[in-house]
């Protein structure tokens, strides 16, 4: 699926063409001779327990501005999935974390994200929520408030086997 809003080439500027490179479309340009791949954003989300309760954040921007989410958000650049898990919940948190296990990997042709899922447990700090978090709170697995995102009730699920299992 290609970015019908993209109309320029990233490299030279040229107004981008549509062309079949097997049987998708894609973009292309003339001018430098080669198509431009769409990548997706890599993303990640971090189940955080304590005691058998989920640690969640309120969310004090959009997406799903008010709502309650597990800890998350993109990998940067130069930066691995694991190190971009750490940060994202000290950030967004205060605390510190063990990564324990990979929940797994989500995505969707329909969104440009592939989401890796992991499980940790809490090393450390005191809970204080930065400037995209209104609030934080533990939250039992079982009487968890509607989660927003689209592969929120999947993660959970596979969370819940590897506990179960482990």
């Amino acid at each position: 699926m290609i970015d019908v809003n993209r109309r320029y080439c990233h490299w030279c500027g040229t107004i981008l063409e549509v062309k079949k490179l097997n049987l998708v479309d894609k973009h292309y340009c003339n001018t430098c001779d080669k198509y431009i791949f769409e990548d997706p954003k890599l993303a990640v989300v971090v189940l955080v327990s304590n005691s058998k309760q989920l640690l969640l954040v309120k969310r004090a921007i959009e997406p799903a501005l008010g709502k309650w989410s597990f800890p998350s958000g993109y990998v940067d650049k130069g930066e691995s999935v694991e190190s971009a898990a750490l940060r994202e919940v000290k950030e967004e948190t205060g605390i510190d974390i063990k990564i324990n296990f990979l929940i797994g990997v989500y995505s969707s042709a329909l969104r440009p994200l592939v989401l890796l899922a992991y499980g940790a447990e809490v090393l450390g700090g005191s809970l204080e929520p930065n400037h995209e978090v209104l609030d934080i709170g533990y939250f039992s697995p079982d009487s968890l408030p509607d989660m927003p995102f689209p592969h929120d009730d999947e993660i959970l699920e596979d969370w819940t086997s590897f506990n179960e299992s482990g």
